[in-house]
């Protein structure tokens, strides 16, 4: 059970980053099999998880650099799908985050989904991606407000469309 989780919370985060299930899937796999070959370099066990990010993260990297376009089907998986039903307002949010997300940069994201998706402090975003602290920060902050701007764009598009 517990490898499960771990296996669909690693799953959620590489497809959240890379925006594709084949290739986060692709990620993951070889994650766990460099988290297999690197367990004797693991000094601190009680860092496993930020290590094992950190795998993710290079891998979903990796991943990119060899696809080098960047399709937006996501399939959520069962965790993330609402307990509620969908009302349509809440599905006009849904999609026009999808697409400020979708516009963000993969490093943007990346720091996106490890702050408020893994709900990491700064300081292990920083370690899970071997950059420092005030790259973390500098990022999350171009990240969210490219993310506002795509959010009050969209906002503007729809208000316009309503008026005509």
């Amino acid at each position: 059970m517990l490898v499960h989780a771990v296996l669909s919370r690693l799953d959620a985060v590489a497809r959240l980053i890379l925006r594709e299930p084949d290739r986060a899937e692709d990620a993951v796999q070889d994650a766990l099999v460099r988290a297999w070959r690197d367990l004797p370099t693991l000094r601190d066990p009680d860092r496993f998880d930020a290590w094992l990010h950190r795998l993710l993260v290079r891998s979903c990297m990796d991943e990119a650099r060899r696809s080098r376009r960047h399709r937006s089907s996501v399939t959520w998986s069962p965790a993330h799908e609402p307990v509620a039903v969908d009302t349509s307002g809440s599905i006009l949010d849904r999609d026009q985050l999808d697409r400020g997300f979708r516009r963000l940069s993969l490093d943007h994201r990346t720091v996106v989904v490890l702050h408020h998706y893994l709900d990491l402090p700064l300081d292990e975003v920083a370690e899970a991606l071997g950059i420092p602290v005030g790259t973390v920060a500098s990022r999350l902050h171009y990240a969210m407000r490219a993310l506002r701007a795509a959010l009050d764009a969209d906002a503007r598009s729809t208000t316009r469309k309503a008026a005509q």
